[in-house]
């Protein structure tokens, strides 16, 4: 009897802090991915018809693609969870303001260029956000041309092709 008491008091404690790990995954991400969820954050801020604050839930996808000399092109998609908060609430830890679940998801892509795990301004950086249950096939596919074409090539000289004589 003991021990399922004990067995229950573990599943129990362990439902109650899985929540708070999810909540503050957002300070897990690597820095230039931070960046790239700021910018979607930053959007939402502004745009005057969004009426909630939203915090960081999860990656869906990420795709990177290195250039070499510190150059990356980075494609996150993700999805952020409307708070409790005001809009325009600095705070975005868990404690202060906790995930609503009375609102939808908030389903974001975004695509960009870092050097040095810095954000370029070229090209320009691809912020889309959309209500999860409003996102369709069509803008699903908007996304990833963006990043098709940020990230294509119309080829270059390599060392192999070089002529020495």
């Amino acid at each position: 009897m003991a021990a399922e008491l004990l067995l229950l008091l573990l599943v129990c404690a362990g439902g109650l802090l899985l929540p708070a790990e999810a909540q503050d995954s957002y300070d897990q991400l690597p820095t230039v991915d931070k960046a790239g969820v700021d910018l979607a954050l930053e959007q939402l801020l502004t745009n005057s018809g969004v009426k909630h604050h939203f915090r960081f839930l999860k990656s869906v996808e990420k795709n990177e693609r290195d250039e070499g000399f510190g150059v990356r092109f980075l494609y996150h998609h993700f999805h952020l969870r409307p708070t409790r908060c005001a809009k325009g609430t600095a705070a975005s830890d868990s404690r202060i303001c906790p995930f609503r679940n009375d609102r939808p998801l908030m389903d974001c892509a975004v695509c960009y260029k870092t050097v040095d795990e810095q954000i370029e301004t070229t090209p320009e950086p691809y912020v889309h956000c959309i209500q999860r249950p409003r996102l369709t096939e069509e803008m699903t596919t908007t996304r990833m041309n963006h990043w098709k074409k940020m990230t294509y090539k119309t080829g270059g000289a390599t060392i192999m092709a070089l002529s020495t004589g």
